[in-house]
């Protein structure tokens, strides 16, 4: 979720009912030397929390460091180690889910920043292992639980899946049922029904949706009234759903004060809000364009016309 989970995206999710806020992940040596990007990326607001500061790294003393140095600048109300993340560029530097095939290193990651930011909580995200030879959650976890470590995030799938295959709930349920502290539970979570599955069947004690949310924020509303009540909440009409684009947009607008750029670097974002919308193709072509708020305004009000059009045209035939 690199790129995503900034600040405005983490306020909307927050307003749909997502519980707890994890920042998108940063690297220990961006914060050790002072780098202004990294220290935007850990910027939130009080409405967001509670919220959890992601770190990668591989040398123990400088992630505790880092981690120090972030809660004395922001005061997050936990620190969370990514020991996930397959991307090579952050494998190749010993970060991320290369730690699953050094146990004895991601031990003394894990315990050396327990160690340090003591009383404040420390959390984990890790996947199956490196491959489907090597799945080890159960080791990892237990090793992060006798480290310290307060919750364990377990995405279903090992490094070299990437995001390919399907997440493997089984291994996240042994692992859930085994170990002592809280397991959160991760991958292929689309619908409130994924969730409403996982939490029976495998024990976790919370689930993290990451992928899904880009697409359809409404998870969280809905999931939220279906685990506490039963009731089942319509999915957002076209109207809503370009009302939430727009105010994505002016709020991303309004916190980089620069309108181009901003909105040259949400055509990502709305190409995601664009699947399964009607006139795809015509419709992500003219989103890649995008420059200004206005113009999004204008895309805005042709697609829920045409939508009207193909509705009549619809009811047109039913009535023949």
């Amino acid at each position: 979720m690199a790129g995503v989970t900034d600040s405005v995206f983490r306020r909307l999710c927050k307003e749909q009912g997502a519980d707890v806020m994890v920042s998108e992940f940063v690297s220990a040596d961006g914060i050790l030397h002072r780098n202004e990007r990294t220290r935007e990326m850990i910027y939130f607001q009080p409405v967001e929390r509670p919220l959890g500061i992601q770190l990668f790294g591989a040398d123990p003393e400088r992630m505790a460091a880092a981690a120090q140095a972030v809660v004395e600048w922001v005061e997050p109300d936990f620190i969370d180690l990514n020991f996930g993340c397959p991307v090579n560029k952050v494998v190749c530097k010993h970060g991320g889910s290369a730690l699953l095939r050094d146990c004895p290193l991601l031990e003394k990651v894990a315990s050396t920043v327990v160690r340090k930011l003591h009383p404040l909580p420390v959390t984990a995200k890790i996947r199956l292992g490196w491959d489907q030879a090597s799945i080890n959650a159960l080791q990892t976890s237990k090793i992060l639980e006798d480290a310290g470590v307060q919750t364990i995030a377990i995405h279903g799938r090992t490094k070299d899946q990437g995001y390919s295959g399907d997440a493997d709930w089984d291994q996240i349920a042994r692992v859930a049922n085994t170990v002592s502290v809280p397991v959160i539970g991760n991958g292929d979570l689309r619908s409130v029904s994924d969730i409403a599955r996982r939490i029976r069947e495998t024990g976790v004690r919370g689930l993290m949706i990451g992928r899904a949310a880009m697409n359809n924020p409404w998870i969280f509303r809905q999931a939220r009234a279906f685990l506490r009540s039963g009731i089942e909440v319509p999915d957002v009409s076209a109207e809503e759903k370009w009302d939430h684009i727009s105010r994505h947009c002016r709020m991303a607008v309004a916190e980089n004060q620069e309108e181009e750029f901003t909105m040259a670097s949400m055509r990502g974002r709305l190409m995601a809000y664009s699947k399964g919308m009607r006139n795809g193709r015509k419709l992500r072509s003219e989103l890649q364009r995008v420059t200004r708020i206005a113009e999004l305004e204008q895309i805005r009000d042709w697609h829920l016309t045409q939508k009207e059009e193909d509705e009549l045209a619809v009811d047109a035939v039913e009535a023949a």
